[in-house]
């Protein structure tokens, strides 16, 4: 029962009413009738019922105001209208006011069963939007964000300040830093949230399909251009275009490009009219763009248009104290996924984890981790499981300075307990000072997460929400 669609039904005429209500109830749906529009629009309240059909032409009140009064009190429930006199101009008002759709008597049941159905799929697939757009934003807040050094707190405290400036930012960094994942935090920190975010990467397609893919075309504008197509630039309208290893651009793309930032329009292949489109532009590198300005492969203009800001991301090997916090989170992840147990890393496998350069960044130590997950038989995941897909050897490795107790100068006890105490920081962070919840991913009981939470000297209170 709790899974039906509720109806509110509204129409003067008794019989008319009856009927509908009887054909919507045989097809599983909740509904309530009703013959006084006054008496229904007191009757309605914001988020108990799932569609709204009222005639338009009632006595004591019309259809469109119940219209305008329902859709004052919730904009985004579907309202169908019915009427014996429709007209394009009433059509027109009754949409400008907020009707999802229109039905003309007299009507088949069956087409009333057809509009209704969809006006439901409609708004299920609003919900869901709002849904997803609900968890990317939480997903990339920036306190979500994997990560407690001083150089990545560093680069979140910039990226929030220019998050919500409508300005151009390239992000630099070796590949598997998380280029794209700081740009999406960009955008869904930024006024253009509620649109879309769109990434490409410019050096995984040929010159010819880039120019295509990024400014559209017209149909008839080369061979197989049988219709016109938009490109992501027009498809981004209103939100953030991310163009990773923006280094790879060729010329005649970074011509079309730098017009569009200075003009905010440009033309499609074959096009002679100009589009004008209203896109944020994020890009990312991990080339050097002035050595290619200096050989003559990019354009100099182009450089500065896209790079008002910088933001550097530093190699995992310069936050070695973010290694065990990702080395978890990527475990909860994979846990969750396959519905596995595996609790953490051994010691000495968390030694040679945190002592490796990881010359492929958060990618390499994410694809590391889960192929140890796929081999591991036990509770903790060896070195000797690591080491099938790591160099073991880490004596020639460099530790950062900001390793923070990590370090081989620190004894391993030392370092150990640093880990366990930013270890529970962060899934303190994470769930917002909530310690059960905390203690179930940490695979702990509470006993031992309250004594290891006063051990350490951790607050809770600094890591509750507002």
């Amino acid at each position: 029962m709790a899974d039906k669609k509720r109806i509110l039904l509204i129409d003067n005429e008794a019989g008319l009413c009856r009927m509908m209500e009887q054909i919507l109830v045989d097809h599983g749906y909740l509904v309530r009738s009703f013959t006084s529009p006054q008496k229904a629009v007191e009757e309605f309240k914001a988020g108990a019922w799932d569609l709204v059909i009222s005639d338009i032409k009632m006595p004591g009140m019309s259809g469109m105001e119940v219209l305008q009064i329902i859709k004052a009190k919730q904009q985004d429930i579907p309202v169908i209208m019915i009427t014996a006199y429709a007209t394009v101009e009433m059509s027109i008002q009754a949409l400008r006011k907020g009707a999802y759709d229109m039905l003309t008597k007299p009507f088949e049941p069956d087409e009333l069963v057809y509009r209704v159905k969809n006006a439901l799929q409609q708004r299920q697939l609003l919900e869901e939007n709002r849904e997803l757009r609900a968890e990317l934003e939480e997903k990339f807040r920036f306190e979500n964000i994997i990560g407690a050094s001083e150089g990545l707190k560093s680069v979140l405290e910039r990226v929030s300040k220019v998050a919500i400036r409508d300005t151009s930012i390239l992000v630099t960094g070796e590949s598997g830093t998380g280029k794209e994942l700081i740009a999406q935090a960009i955008h869904y920190n930024s006024p253009r949230r509620e649109k879309r975010f769109i990434a490409i990467n410019c050096g995984a397609l040929p010159e010819n399909l880039l120019e295509s893919e990024l400014f559209g075309y017209k149909k008839g504008a080369f061979t197989g251009a049988t219709e016109s197509r938009a490109g992501l630039l027009e498809t981004a309208s209103g939100g953030t275009l991310f163009l990773d290893e923006v280094g790879n651009l060729p010329m005649n793309v970074q011509k079309t490009l730098l017009r569009f930032l200075q003009e905010k329009e440009f033309h499609r292949l074959g096009d002679t009219t100009p589009t004008r489109v209203d896109v944020r532009l994020l890009s990312a590198t991990n080339s050097d763009i002035k050595e290619a300005i200096k050989c003559g492969v990019f354009r100099e203009d182009l450089y500065y248009r896209l790079n008002v800001v910088t933001i550097h991301l530093p190699p995992l090997r310069e936050r070695c104290s973010d290694i065990p916090l990702l080395a978890s989170h990527f475990i909860m992840l994979q846990n969750q996924k396959f519905k596995t147990v595996i609790r953490g890393f051994e010691s000495e496998a968390l030694r040679c984890l945190c002592e490796y350069e990881w010359p492929g960044n958060i990618r390499q130590l994410k694809n590391v981790i889960e192929a140890c997950m796929a081999v591991e038989t036990g509770e903790y995941l060896s070195r000797e499981t690591l080491i099938q897909f790591i160099e073991a050897d880490t004596g020639n490795t460099s530790v950062s300075s900001d390793t923070k107790g990590i370090s081989t100068d620190v004894p391993y006890t030392a370092a150990l307990e640093h880990f366990e105490a930013d270890l529970l920081r962060g899934l303190l962070k994470r769930h917002k000072g909530n310690i059960d919840a905390a203690a179930r991913e940490a695979g702990m009981n509470m006993v031992t997460m309250y004594r290891k939470i006063k051990k350490y000297g951790i607050r809770k209170e600094e890591h509750l929400p507002g």
